[in-house]
């Protein structure tokens, strides 16, 4: 999968899933404030993620991944392992 195909993928599964538009979804923006996540939804988007795109993301891992441009880097960067 391309980056910029990965990235419209992200974007509308967690705009799906979350109940956002995807034009609030940017790469400097902050994942938790644009999702509204408190720690129950964050462990769900990442369960998705994980699900959809076959990755395994670390707690130590996710503190580092706070804006969504980091999370698109991060799963393409291990889908291709």
């Amino acid at each position: 999968m391309e980056k910029q195909e990965l990235i419209k993928t992200i974007n509308e599964v967690l705009a799906d899933e979350f109940e956002i538009e995807v034009s609030e979804i940017t790469p400097d923006a902050d994942i938790k404030a644009t999702l509204n996540l408190d720690s129950l939804s964050l462990v769900d988007m990442v369960a998705l993620i994980e699900e959809k795109f076959g990755v395994k993301i670390k707690g130590t891992e996710l503190a580092s991944v706070k804006t969504f441009g980091l999370l698109y880097d991060f799963v393409f960067e291990h889908m291709a392992k």
